[in-house]
């Protein structure tokens, strides 16, 4: 039996550095994703397994609206920094060192390199109620 919701009720928002190449954008998007999906609360997941009439199994995907927009790189910043002190929301920074480094203990070493002020972010994947969410995104525009 199908658990009912209101898909509405949340979103998620994905904002891009304006004026990104397309494969940097890609990238940025795809860590963002992965991210966001594997440490937001299960909530953010619908049906782990979807069965087709033929039997074939297929992964599910987010039950909450994904949204793609474009800010310039204050804006992130600030976006961010609004998400840091609103505890309803859940996000998800990519910062400039994630192209310029190879390995996971390389971006540690990195970013805790860095005051906070001094990072450049690429992009960041904002989680919660569509209010909240709405409240720092909302201004944004669609990516094109």
């Amino acid at each position: 039996m199908p658990q009912e919701y209101n898909y509405q009720a949340k979103k998620i928002v994905a904002v891009l550095a304006e004026k990104l190449e397309m494969g940097v954008a890609l990238n940025v998007i795809g860590h963002l994703a992965v991210s966001i999906g594997a440490y937001a609360d299960k909530d953010i997941m619908g049906q782990e397994i979807i069965p087709d009439a033929s039997g074939n199994k297929h992964i599910g995907i987010s039950r909450y609206p994904f949204i793609i927009t474009k800010a310039n790189k204050s804006k992130i910043r600030q976006a961010i920094s609004e998400a840091r002190n609103n505890p309803q929301i859940f996000f998800v920074d990519y910062p400039s060192e994630m192209l310029s480094t190879g390995h996971d203990d390389e971006l540690v070493q990195a970013i805790g390199e860095k005051e906070e002020v001094d990072i450049e972010y690429l992009g960041a994947v904002f989680y919660g109620t569509t209010e909240e969410v709405k409240k720092i995104t909302g201004k944004f525009s669609l990516w094109k």
